[in-house]
């Protein structure tokens, strides 16, 4: 629970901001400290409702724990941040939608948690408000996706615009979902080798938790590019025509993933079904063995019950040729129950 608590936690400062850059259209991200953010917003009058052509073409990328208490009062206080964004931090609904609203675009989206072993078995929400100066994304635990954002930034990436920023982080998050893609197909290949091969293995489990995760990606992403596209229908005035072009390639790289994802699971689960009809063949072939064996031992036990009873007249009693007789009577039931049960099975 402890490591936990720090894998939340990390990173923020005492306002819950994980980290703030400042960009220009042709410089690098420049990073902020809170203070800085601060003197920033007042120099520009925090409007984030500014109209087009006013101002410099700055803006700022502003990430915050909401983990962190102080966060949320932290944007209440400094950021004109609409009403209707901290509702949505707050609503229990976690279903991926990009909204155009109060001059500004709010996004929900998933992604797969951060971890250090890269098992895309949990999934958390990201918060997200774009406006034309200013992108502030939230989220309860540590995202994949922002996690190669804030290194492109890092690294001296340009941005031109905050939307521009949205795009690369969209298209992080379509890279990563290759990623798991990649990895699960190469882990199909395994066991459709060993299953091929017919070596034993935990091959349904293994299959069945690579299902799961993958039905739950693809039900938790796949809304993404059609919310895009109808935001696409309708752009922001504020949106460069360069920002609407890119926003479209990338909702159709994503849609690309989807896709192959979808056939993944549409190849797991055939893979499954095979398996399962192996194992109802093998146990219809032990079923029958132990069938066999019990119709085969069913003359003698019958034979040997009549002349295991403590009566008088047991037949063949004084013969001496009694055993090898019923030894032959007992054969010839054993060998005609054989032959009816080999009938019945040809039959069917």
């Amino acid at each position: 629970m402890k490591s936990d608590l720090l894998l939340q936690t990390y990173g923020a400062d005492l306002t819950g901001m994980v980290c703030g850059f400042r960009f220009t259209p042709t410089h690098a991200g420049q990073p902020l400290d809170a203070d800085e953010v601060i003197a920033w917003c007042r120099e520009h009058k925090a409007d984030t409702a500014v109209k087009e052509g006013e101002g410099s073409d700055e803006f700022l990328w502003l990430h915050f724990n909401l983990a962190h208490s102080a966060s949320e009062r932290w944007m209440r206080s400094q950021l004109d941040l609409p009403e209707t964004f901290f509702d949505a931090l707050r609503e229990g609904s976690h279903s991926t939608r990009i909204e155009h609203a109060d001059g500004a675009l709010r996004a929900v989206v998933n992604d797969v948690i951060f971890n250090l072993e890269f098992i895309p078995s949990e999934i958390a929400t990201l918060w997200i408000y774009v406006h034309k100066r200013i992108i502030v994304t939230a989220r309860l635990k540590p995202l994949r996706s922002i996690d190669r954002l804030r290194a492109s930034v890092r690294d001296g990436e340009i941005f031109r615009s905050a939307v521009e920023l949205l795009v690369h982080l969209m298209r992080d998050q379509a890279d990563l979902l290759v990623q798991i893609v990649r990895r699960t197909s190469a882990d199909v290949d395994r066991i459709e080798d060993r299953f091929l091969l017919q070596r034993p293995t935990q091959n349904r489990l293994d299959l069945g938790a690579m299902r799961r995760t993958l039905t739950r990606l693809q039900r938790m992403l796949a809304p993404e590019p059609g919310a895009i596209f109808r935001l696409l229908a309708r752009p922001p005035r504020w949106l460069h025509p360069e920002d609407v072009q890119d926003l479209r390639e990338s909702t159709e790289e994503f849609s690309v993933v989807l896709s192959d994802v979808a056939g993944l699971i549409e190849r797991v689960r055939l893979l499954q079904e095979e398996i399962t009809s192996r194992l109802d063949a093998q146990n219809n072939r032990t079923l029958f063995t132990l069938t066999l064996v019990t119709v085969l031992a069913m003359p003698i036990n019958i034979v040997a019950g009549f002349f295991g009873m403590n009566v008088g007249g047991v037949p063949l009693a004084e013969n001496k040729n009694g055993f090898w007789v019923m030894v032959l009577l007992v054969a010839g039931f054993t060998g005609l129950a054989g032959w009816w049960v080999f009938r019945r099975r040809r039959e069917r």
